[in-house]
């Protein structure tokens, strides 16, 4: 059954002249009129205009790109990526396709937001890059918008992402688990035992899956999980820095850290080094996803290699039709452990041993 306008005004409790207002943004209306007004349209799935209604199962020349900041290599690799495999052949507009990025900057509420803009904008495809966010309504939530843009034509594509059950997005996933244990792993068989661990959100899915990785890689090696040498914080440079001094604060016999990715590393050994000690002579120091500076960093970073590029590359083809989903709509991409200058031998003077 085709929802009208006056369906919106009802749901909504509005006049039918408040929802066109709304909906065409030529004349001013309250906040909280505007935003009662668009829940309706939402919950409805209200097809803006009569063209557009008659075409309800086609799909515009539009594709999202949803990412947490583009400002971080780990998602501007990604987008230009996926980006670089959606034009040619497809689209209306001389064969082109238009792509968005979204910044969601880690909110929740951004993001269901560009993805009822999407739905609305009757996107070709949607990319999702990154952890998800570990909220159940949350997830709920996002899982109801996936769903309701498959419904209506548009490819969805999970890239760096755990798999959405029961809403036909394929999920590229990144093997967290295993990168982190393979990074802990090599700490340990070079002497450490006293390791501080720097996590990310507490609420995000990758980092869950990296520290539950470190600490089954601890568990192996029969070492203890000590909760006090572990600090969660931002993945940026200034949360290593910060999450560095409070670890030192707490145990200054640590003689390894291992970050939650190369950003958080990198503030981690400007905080080592400020407080006079070495890399890795007296501190190793280990980071994640093998950004592009980490090669390039004083000594260079011991890290994992995600390709972000070839993932972000892969998202775009499948959305756009160009290669075949993997089997099951999911696949896992492993890292690679990467072993530079950042990581050496223990000193005995500080416990390591």
């Amino acid at each position: 059954m085709t929802v009208t306008l006056a369906d919106v005004a009802a749901r909504a409790q509005v006049s039918p002249a408040t929802v066109s207002r709304v909906l065409n943004g030529n004349y001013p209306v309250a906040a909280a009129t505007r935003e009662r007004v668009l829940r309706a349209v939402d919950e409805l799935d209200y097809v803006l205009n009569g063209p557009a209604s008659a075409l309800a199962a086609a799909t515009s020349d539009l594709v999202g790109i949803l990412v947490n900041d583009i400002a971080d290599p780990f998602f501007g690799i990604m987008a230009s990526a996926i980006q670089g495999e959606i034009g040619g052949p497809g689209g209306r507009a001389g064969g082109e396709r238009l792509a968005v990025v979204c910044n969601t900057g880690g909110s929740a509420e951004r993001e269901l937001t560009y993805l009822t803009l999407l739905q609305r904008q009757r996107a070709a495809a949607v990319v999702l890059t990154g952890g998800a966010v570990e909220d159940v309504p949350h997830a709920a939530a996002v899982a109801a918008k996936l769903r309701k843009l498959a419904d209506a034509g548009t490819r969805v594509v999970l890239c760096g992402r755990p798999p959405a059950p029961d809403t036909d997005a394929i999920a590229l996933t990144f093997d967290n688990r295993g990168g982190a244990r393979a990074l802990t792993a090599h700490l340990l068989g070079l002497g450490h035992r006293r390791l501080g661990y720097i996590a990310g959100p507490g609420d995000r899915t990758t980092t869950r899956h990296r520290l539950e990785g470190h600490r089954a890689a601890l568990a192996a090696a029969d070492v203890a999980d000590d909760p006090h040498r572990t600090v969660y914080g931002r993945y940026d440079r200034r949360s290593g820095y910060e999450a560095t001094l409070e670890l030192l604060r707490r145990d200054p016999s640590l003689t390894a850290i291992v970050a939650a990715n190369d950003s958080v590393a990198l503030g981690a050994c400007a905080a080592l080094r400020e407080s006079g000690l070495r890399v890795p002579e007296d501190v190793s120091v280990a980071g994640f996803d093998d950004l592009p500076f980490s090669l390039d960093a004083v000594p260079s970073l011991t890290t994992v290699r995600l390709p972000l590029s070839e993932a972000g590359a892969r998202a775009g083809r499948i959305a756009m039709g160009r290669e075949e989903a993997p089997p099951g709509g999911i696949a896992s991409i492993r890292g690679e452990l990467m072993v530079r200058g950042s990581t050496g031998v223990p000193r005995a003077s500080r416990g390591g041993a």
